[in-house]
């Protein structure tokens, strides 16, 4: 039983699949959008937004560990100086996934992870007045032509 075992193994090896995150995580900061399986998606994502978060808390002990984990130095003052500022007064769900189709060659499910754009701006609760219900105006229809039940029962027993 697997119980408690979070994560897909994908069929490599363990340390490969941690370095293949650790590259698709890079490339991802780096592009801000990569497209890629379905399962490597959902997979990258939750280290995608520790990352963030990280970049978010902005301090020295923050930075060594984002950076002991993204592969390039570029990357990670790209986190901490202009990815990690944009979602400030977001708590979370700074990624999006988009499944794109099959791929051709070998039928993967394929999928665009990339990071939310829009700001998130605290919404003001407008309170409309209520409206006053207006009755739906009768429109006089044409009549309609009147079929004798008689008429119906003789043509359906022919």
């Amino acid at each position: 039983m697997r119980h408690g075992k979070s994560g897909r193994r994908l069929g490599r090896t363990t340390s490969h699949r941690e370095a293949m995150f650790r590259n698709l995580v890079t490339s991802f900061l780096n592009h801000e959008k990569i497209t890629t399986t379905d399962a490597k998606a959902k997979e990258i994502r939750s280290v995608a937004e520790k990352m963030i978060t990280l970049g978010k808390r902005g301090d020295l002990h923050s930075l060594r560990l984002a950076a002991s984990y993204i592969r390039e130095k570029s990357v990670v003052t790209k986190l901490f100086s202009t990815i990690a500022p944009r979602y400030k007064d977001r708590s979370g769900g700074y990624t999006r996934i988009v499944k794109l189709g099959i791929r051709q060659g070998d039928a993967a499910p394929v999928s665009l992870i990339e990071l939310v754009e829009e700001e998130m701006k605290p919404q003001k609760v407008r309170k409309q007045p209520a409206k006053a219900v207006i009755a739906p105006k009768v429109v006089a229809a044409a009549p309609a032509a009147v079929v004798e039940p008689a008429e119906v029962c003789e043509a359906s027993a022919d």
